[in-house]
C-alpha cells in the first residue's frame, strides 16, 4: 500500500497483479470515501483489486462535505461513499450521481477519552462539568452535526453547557481521535467504528435514547472514467464479502 503526500489523507492501493496482460496499462479507479471508512476501505480496494487483476484503486479519504464540494468542483471521482446523506442529496440535485445512491452501512456515536482518563469521565452527562476539554468535529461535518443532533437530543440545557467545554472543532472524525489520542483534550465523540481501529482508547457508550443512527450511502458517479468498475466497486461493496469486511471494522450493516 503506498501512501500519497496529500493535505486529504489520499491512499493509493496497487494489486499484487498489476496488468490483465503483458504491457497493458492498468485500469484506475478513483474512490472518495468518509475518513471513518479509512480502515474498512483500505481493505476493501485491497480485495477489490485482487478480484479485479489490472485494477488500480486510489482512495481519497476527507470530510463527507470536503469530497462532496471536491466533486462539486470537478474532481475525478469514480464513486463516492458518504457519511451521511445530506451530501450524497447534493450531488444527486446537481446530477453528479449516475444511478440512485444505495445505503451501505450504519453507524453510531460513542464518547472517547485517552486511556489515562485524566478527567475521570465515566458517563455521558459528565461532558456537562465545566473545565472540560471536549473535542469534536466542525458542525459542517457528519460526525460533528450527528454530534450536535446527540446533544440537541438531551436537552437544550445540557446542549448549551456541554458545548461551553468545546475546545476545538475539527476538519473530520481522523483529527478529533488524534486530538484526545495526544491528550489534547479530555474526549472527544466519534464513530463507534474508530474504536475499531483505535482500541487504546477509552470508550464511554451513549444512552440508545439520545443516539443517532447515521447513515452511509454509496453511488457512482455520473462524470466516472470507468462506469462499468465503478459500479462493479459499488456491488461489491454491497456483497456479502464487502459487508462482512465493514463488519469487521465496526460497522453495522442496514
Amino acid at each position: 500500500m503506498k501512501r500519497i503526500p496529500s493535505l486529504i489523507l489520499t491512499l493509493t492501493l496497487l494489486s499484487a497483479c498489476a496488468s490483465n496482460a503483458p504491457g497493458s496499462d492498468p485500469i484506475p479507479l478513483t474512490v472518495f470515501a468518509a475518513a471513518s471508512l479509512t480502515e474498512a476501505f483500505s481493505e476493501i480496494a485491497i480485495t477489490f483489486e485482487s478480484a479485479n487483476p489490472g485494477v488500480d484503486v486510489t482512495l481519497n479519504f476527507a470530510g463527507s462535505n470536503t469530497l462532496r464540494a471536491q466533486i462539486e468542483q470537478g474532481a475525478g471521482a469514480d464513486v463516492f461513499a458518504s457519511a451521511n446523506t445530506k451530501e450524497m442529496e447534493s450531488l444527486v440535485a446537481n446530477g453528479l450521481v449516475r444511478n440512485a445512491p444505495h445505503i451501505f452501512l450504519t453507524n453510531r456515536l460513542v464518547v472517547i477519552t485517552p486511556v489515562e482518563n485524566p478527567a475521570g469521565l465515566s458517563t455521558f452527562d459528565e461532558l456537562a462539568h465545566p473545565g472540560l476539554k471536549l473535542v469534536l468535529a466542525a458542525e459542517e461535518v457528519p460526525v460533528g452535526r450527528y454530534s450536535r443532533q446527540v446533544l440537541d437530543n438531551v436537552g437544550s440545557d445540557f446542549n448549551a453547557q456541554v458545548l461551553k467545554n468545546v475546545v476545538s472543532n475539527e476538519n473530520n472524525v481522523k483529527q478529533v481521535l488524534a486530538k484526545v489520542q495526544l491528550g489534547e483534550a479530555d474526549a472527544g465523540i466519534v464513530y463507534a467504528s474508530d474504536t475499531v481501529a483505535e482500541p487504546e482508547l477509552s470508550v464511554i457508550e451513549i444512552p440508545a435514547e439520545w443516539n443517532v443512527l447515521a447513515e452511509y450511502p454509496i453511488a457512482a458517479m455520473k462524470n466516472s472514467s470507468q462506469p462499468e468498475m465503478a459500479a462493479d466497486f459499488v456491488v461489491f461493496v454491497l456483497s456479502d464479502k464487502g459487508q462482512s469486511i465493514l463488519k469487521k471494522w465496526g460497522f453495522s450493516t442496514p
